[in-house]
């Protein structure tokens, strides 16, 4: 089964085919354009290039968060928008979740970490070992300094990937916590990863239907934390 996966989580934006475990063609931006901009621009010169189209499609899949508000939106909209033309099932897939592919070749502790602002970071910490992720923590927004304090007594190798990888790994180091950047091609998440769980969640009967994905955002936005601040509701009754 061929699996178009989006990946619109952070500044950077990719698509990518992947069937069986083998990426078939990807695409991949990072310039600062927004993705309502290149997005489908991108997934359409990519199927072109492939020789491909959206029915030969099984399953469409994205990264459904944590990530930007914006940029998820984006990327599950644009997803749903898919799968209905053609009736697609759909999987949602951990941002974090996925960025871990990268790095599960290597035989550490890998720290997934995005820039939640406030010195938080979007975060889940997996084991690596053989080829195989064990997840050690559900996804969650973590203070730095809790972060680091959790870390602090594990003494195996930890590689920090994520497009907030630097402002983590310097957090760590001041702290006395030995740890490394994943290097630069592998640091940023990316829509191979998405479709490579997608594989794996669909093989276990994990998809849902268009109406049904939804992002997955973990806190609430500013403009939801303002009106609470305020006093006032942020859903319409």
């Amino acid at each position: 089964m061929k699996i178009l996966a989006l990946e619109t989580s952070a500044k950077s934006v990719s698509a990518a085919v992947v069937e069986n475990g083998v990426p078939l063609c990807s695409t991949y931006q990072n310039t600062g354009l927004t993705h309502s901009r290149t997005l489908m621009l991108l997934v359409d010169g990519m199927l072109r290039a492939a020789g491909l189209t959206l029915d030969d499609m099984g399953l469409i899949a994205v990264a459904h968060g944590p990530g930007s508000f914006t940029g998820l939106r984006i990327g599950v909209s644009a997803a749903k928008g898919l799968a209905w033309a053609k009736e697609l099932p759909c999987c949602g897939i951990s941002t974090l979740l996925a960025m871990a592919q990268n790095l599960r070749h290597t035989n550490a502790t890998i720290v997934c970490a995005m820039d939640a602002r406030r010195n938080q970071v979007y975060n889940a910490v997996f084991r690596a070992e053989n080829g195989n992720l064990q997840r050690l923590c559900d996804d969650r927004a973590i203070g730095l300094a809790e972060l680091a304090e959790e870390l602090k007594n594990d003494e195996s190798e930890k590689i920090i990937v994520g497009d907030g990888a630097n402002l983590c790994y310097h957090y760590l180091q001041q702290s006395g916590i030995a740890c490394r950047l994943a290097p630069p091609e592998l640091q940023m998440q990316n829509a191979v990863g998405v479709a490579l769980c997608a594989e794996a969640a669909a093989a276990a009967g994990e998809t849902v239907s268009a109406h049904q994905l939804s992002p997955v955002y973990l806190r609430l936005s500013q403009a939801e934390r303002e009106r609470l601040a305020k006093g006032l509701k942020i859903t319409v009754d």
